[in-house]
């Protein structure tokens, strides 16, 4: 067990210290039994024994079940019935986030998929504002086209799908400084612009792309560090054409998120991604829509998107033509997900949820695991992986 480096009680304190007990901890380094956590405002303290907590300490009993580090989701459209296509805004970044803290995402990036430069630009300031503002778990902003391939588009507008000309890339460029996630079809992309966007240290992602295996491999080599939703909306994996996929999974150095709700990657893929993949390399997403945290929309049926109407089905977003439109899906049901239907363990589940994102966007230092001197944005979850609790930057709420 580690311990913070200052002597616990050392100079004022705007608040007491709180310490967490009676819970596994899954630190994202390791699994404890009879530990305690111990949060100093918006950051953990230390880890320590649970009959070493020091005097003075104000002391949570969990009543059992799991603490681990709080979920990060760096590919979220929607959720409490918003879009964030629709309105980019604060308070729809807010709803967003509240949404799906109740199923333990502490941090997110909120995605908008390929729209009008405006769009592109209003979204940015949101997430600005957002931050400036302190909105619970806004982390940044993920710009999911429309640098792709119109014939990989999925469920995006056709209409605004192009290559990146000088005001794309000035727009791109502005957001230097900011937690950014660029995900584009390297085909579409010319390796010199790749290259500019990760220099400015955005993470930049392929993602509904019909690359050959060669043009995905020399995509990763001008920068792209990650890959959009494995799988879905790219270049299958064959015998004699590797394509997208192939490329993904043959590249250790690549990142890959990937859709585990059953319906836009089969199990046995998953679990093929899973041991093909270098450890720490494959990590969760929801691509998540309007209907998470939103019992009307799932029992009315649907909602718009670019509109037109998407179905809500057994847990799938869907066109009329049957085009998948996004999920419904939340991550603490991806965990559950991929520990019951795919076989993952559940450590190793939790790190994909928390701790392989964090690493994905250089937020490691910050965030993703339990360790002295990062955030405090926990989640408590039951033998079920029930979310009970969370915790942002030391604040917890109950879900």
């Amino acid at each position: 067990m580690s311990n913070a480096n200052r002597s616990i009680g050392d100079g004022p304190q705007k608040e007491p210290l709180k310490a967490l007990v009676n819970a596994t901890l899954h630190t994202g380094d390791s699994v404890l039994e009879g530990a305690a956590l111990l949060i100093d405002g918006p950051l953990i303290a230390a880890v320590t024994a649970a009959d070493a907590i020091p005097p003075g300490v104000e002391v949570t009993d969990l009543g059992g079940g799991i603490l681990a580090p709080g979920f990060i989701d760096l590919q979220v459209n929607g959720g409490g019935g918003a879009l964030f296509n629709d309105t980019p805004d604060v308070p729809t970044l807010r709803r967003i986030a509240e949404a799906h803290r109740r199923f333990g995402t502490t941090g997110l990036l909120p995605t908008l998929i390929t729209d009008s430069a405006d769009k592109r630009a209003a979204a940015t300031a949101a997430v600005r504002a957002a931050m400036a503002e302190g909105v619970p778990g806004v982390l940044g902003i993920h710009l999911e086209g429309p640098h792709i391939a119109p014939e990989r588009r999925g469920v995006h507008d056709a209409r605004f799908i192009a290559p990146p000309d000088a005001g794309d890339l000035a727009l791109l460029g502005g957001l230097s400084g900011l937690p950014a996630l660029i995900t584009l079809a390297p085909e579409t992309v010319p390796p010199e612009q790749i290259r500019r966007l990760a220099a400015a240290g955005l993470r930049v992602a392929a993602g509904h792309s019909a690359a050959t295996w060669a043009q995905a491999k020399a995509g990763f080599a001008a920068g792209i560090s990650g890959v959009t939703h494995l799988f879905n909306a790219m270049s299958p994996l064959g015998s004699r054409e590797p394509g997208m996929v192939g490329a993904a999974l043959e590249d250790d150095a690549v990142w890959c998120g990937i859709i585990v709700d059953g319906h836009h990657v089969h199990d046995a893929s998953v679990r093929l991604a899973w041991k093909a993949k270098a450890r720490g390399r494959l990590f969760l997403v929801t691509d998540a829509m309007p209907p998470v945290g939103a019992p009307r929309i799932r029992s009315s049926g649907g909602f718009r998107l670019y509109g037109q109407d998407i179905r809500v089905e057994d847990g799938r977003c869907v066109t009329a033509d049957g085009t998948l439109a996004g999920s419904a899906l939340d991550m603490a049901a991806a965990v559950r997900n991929a520990v019951e239907r795919v076989g993952v363990p559940l450590d190793e589940a939790l790190r994909m949820a928390a701790a392989y994102p964090a690493d994905f966007m250089g937020m490691a230092g910050q965030r993703g695991r339990l360790r002295p001197g990062l955030a405090a944005d926990l989640v408590h979850l039951d033998g079920r992986l029930t979310v009970r609790a969370t915790w942002i930057g030391g604040k917890m709420a109950v879900s």
